[in-house]
């Protein structure tokens, strides 16, 4: 059992009824949404609930699985007439389960799940998580209909409280997502093996300061302002190598095409390296010398953050949204206005010089998460 695994553990005290949580997501491929339930099935798994899953399946059931928590098949995230005919095979779901909680993390399940709930008796109490900024609308409006709306950040909480005037303050509870340190470690140094293979595989990498901007295939995530930052960097004798982890994607070849297309023309070729998704992200993080999230539109949350900051590596973002928030809290050096090309390269230039240090992290840790989620449900329950 892992650090914060012991900590949640010594940490819970066992209720006097334990409940019955079903979780409710489109798919366990991977994101955040997807690796909070996760976390969230782990830890009432771990404090003898019974937690129950229900989505399209994906790469994390086997782990879900594995961690003690039950999963049932059923595609309730793609928006066509199919899924709305699964209404019934979900309330026969839940009939069966008799849960205590169903917790909805998305808008499609989340209306599946409200209207599968009408007439049940007893009724399930419903829960919901805000995890990104939607757009406001009737849809998006499911997601606010929890007895209790979990929101991933304060800027989250601001977002919807002013654009859904209706809403009672008092539902809407912060909680924040949270990383176990033990997988961060603070200082974390990767051995001399795993070095000489990353650096052979990646031999464009070596020989000065590694700038890593993790994020999926999507021009959302700022890819254009790293290659950007680098070629600028260069202009002025600053040498330094970017590495854009987790770009390469299927279905993204025409948006790669052109990532490489600017790479080409700002003359910097053999100094970028794109990667699919790699599990050794933390290994990748401690040979960093910068790690950036350029997101060019506001991001509820910003785990890369707090995942980097835990291992003692600086990060330089663009300060708005969740990252923004995040930055401001744990480390204002790295804050730049959103799209300001010439301040973001002065603070990077800054931070490749002398970064500011940082502190052991002694919050938004995994365990925190848990315990306070897995608390919010007794609370309802008790109603």
């Amino acid at each position: 059992m892992n650090t914060a695994s012991s900590e949640l553990m010594s940490s819970l005290v066992v209720p006097a009824k334990l409940l019955t949580v079903v979780q409710l997501i489109p798919a366990m491929h991977a994101g955040g949404a997807e690796r909070s339930t996760l976390e969230i099935a782990r830890a009432l798994a771990q404090a003898g609930h019974r937690s129950v899953v229900i989505s399209a399946g994906g790469r994390l059931v086997e782990q879900l699985l594995a961690e003690g928590s039950e999963h049932i098949t059923l595609d309730l995230g793609r928006k066509s007439l199919r899924t709305v005919m699964r209404f019934g095979a979900l309330r026969e779901s839940l009939r069966t389960i008799g849960p205590d909680i169903v917790h909805a993390r998305s808008r499609l399940p989340g209306w599946m799940g409200w209207w599968a709930l009408k007439g049940m008796t007893p009724r399930p109490h419903f829960v919901t998580t805000v995890h990104g900024l939607n757009s406001p609308s009737r849809y998006s409006q499911i997601l606010l209909r929890g007895e209790r709306v979990i929101a991933v950040s304060q800027t989250l909480r601001d977002y919807v409280l002013s654009h859904y005037r209706w809403l009672e303050p008092s539902r809407v509870r912060v909680i924040p997502r949270g990383i176990d340190p033990a997988d961060f470690p603070y200082g974390h140094r990767p051995d001399d093996a795993w070095q000489k293979g990353f650096f052979a595989e990646y031999p464009d990498l070596s020989g000065a300061p590694l700038l890593t901007l993790p994020g999926r295939g999507t021009r959302l995530k700022g890819h254009h302002d790293a290659i950007e930052l680098l070629a600028n960097l260069k202009r002025r004798g600053i040498e330094a190598r970017l590495l854009l982890l987790g770009v390469i994607e299927p279905g993204r070849e025409a948006y790669l095409a052109e990532l490489r297309e600017l790479i080409r023309q700002r003359g910097v070729t053999n100094q970028v390296v794109l990667t699919p998704p790699r599990d050794d992200i933390r290994d990748i993080y401690a040979v960093s010398s910068l790690i950036l999230q350029l997101s060019n539109q506001p991001e509820s949350f910003g785990r890369t953050v707090i995942e980097a900051l835990s291992l003692c590596r600086p990060v330089l973002g663009y300060a708005h949204g969740g990252v923004g928030e995040l930055l401001a809290e744990l480390y204002p050096a790295g804050r730049v206005p959103p799209g300001d090309s010439e301040r973001l390269i002065e603070r990077a230039a800054e931070l490749l010089r002398v970064a500011p240090p940082i502190s052991p992290l002694q919050s938004y840790r995994l365990a925190d998460m848990q315990r306070a989620t897995l608390a919010l449900y007794q609370e309802v329950a008790a109603h």
